[in-house]
């Protein structure tokens, strides 16, 4: 892990190139679930559909200004967070708006940097800043992986997430080279997981042997709890605690909490 300073909240983006591999439900409940752990957390809502906004409260259509409003420099950082449900963890929800960003942003010469230079007013006061990136590489993405440290990837054990794997590790090891020499993978989590099926324990141990030491041990499992508190605006610690997704979510921040502070010594 690159050296970082100590007032400067941890940059992670959530990132799969293929949609339906539980990158939004990742970012959202990592996020809560660090916040639980009284870590103050930032979650920013990059992805046009806005589901990690309306997860936390914030449908389509609720705020005037999000993050399309930042990228282009129409406001600042402070004018467009949104304070949730819970103390720790603050929003910046994403607007229709953000749809059309990708087409405005290309003109721009410092179109892969805005991001990250829009991210400088959040020294010291948070912990971490978590993206929540849309399914494709387009300059939104590329905007959330030159301003992070590093790439949390959600994926399923299917052979098809295997393929979008090696895209984005393809992507990762480009925007490395060109833009972010300090990126790199913090974890890959197993979404949506069934022990009970051969190929799923057949994917894991594909993906283990090819990114040695970046598996996290948790596994995000099928849960109808999960699946209902977006609906509810809430993450799911706050809708259902009790729930199998609140309690693997929980234990993945444990998780990363840990690993963190065993880099931090090395």
């Amino acid at each position: 892990m690159p050296d970082r300073n100590a007032q400067s909240p941890l940059v992670l983006a959530v990132s799969n190139q293929k949609g339906g591999e539980g990158k939004t439900t990742t970012a959202v409940n990592l996020a809560a679930s660090l916040a639980a752990a009284e870590r103050r957390v930032l979650l920013m809502d990059l992805d046009p559909q806005c589901n990690a906004s309306s997860s936390v409260g914030f449908p389509r259509g609720a705020v005037d200004a999000g993050t399309y409003d930042l990228l282009v420099g129409q406001a600042s950082l402070d004018a467009v967070i949104r304070e949730t449900q819970l103390d720790n963890l603050h929003v910046v929800p994403a607007t229709a708006d953000l749809a059309g960003a990708e087409v405005e942003l290309v003109q721009l010469e410092d179109r892969a940097t805005l991001l990250r230079a829009a991210l400088d007013q959040a020294s010291a006061r948070y912990d971490f800043v978590i993206f929540d990136c849309p399914p494709s590489l387009g300059l939104l993405t590329l905007n959330a992986l030159v301003a992070a440290d590093s790439v949390l990837i959600p994926m399923q054990a299917k052979y098809f997430s295997l393929e979008g794997l090696s895209a984005l590790r393809e992507t990762i090891a480009r925007v490395k080279e060109a833009l972010n020499p300090d990126l790199h993978i913090q974890g890959i989590l197993f979404c949506l997981f069934d022990p009970r099926t051969n190929l799923a324990q057949q994917v894991v141990s594909e993906v283990e042997e090819h990114f040695k030491g970046l598996v996290f041990k948790t596994r995000i499992p099928q849960n109808i709890r999960l699946s209902e508190s977006p609906s509810h605006g809430l993450p799911a610690i706050l809708y259902d605690i009790d729930s199998k997704g609140a309690q693997a979510y929980l234990a993945l921040a444990r998780e990363l909490l840990e690993s963190l502070k065993q880099e931090s010594t090395l």
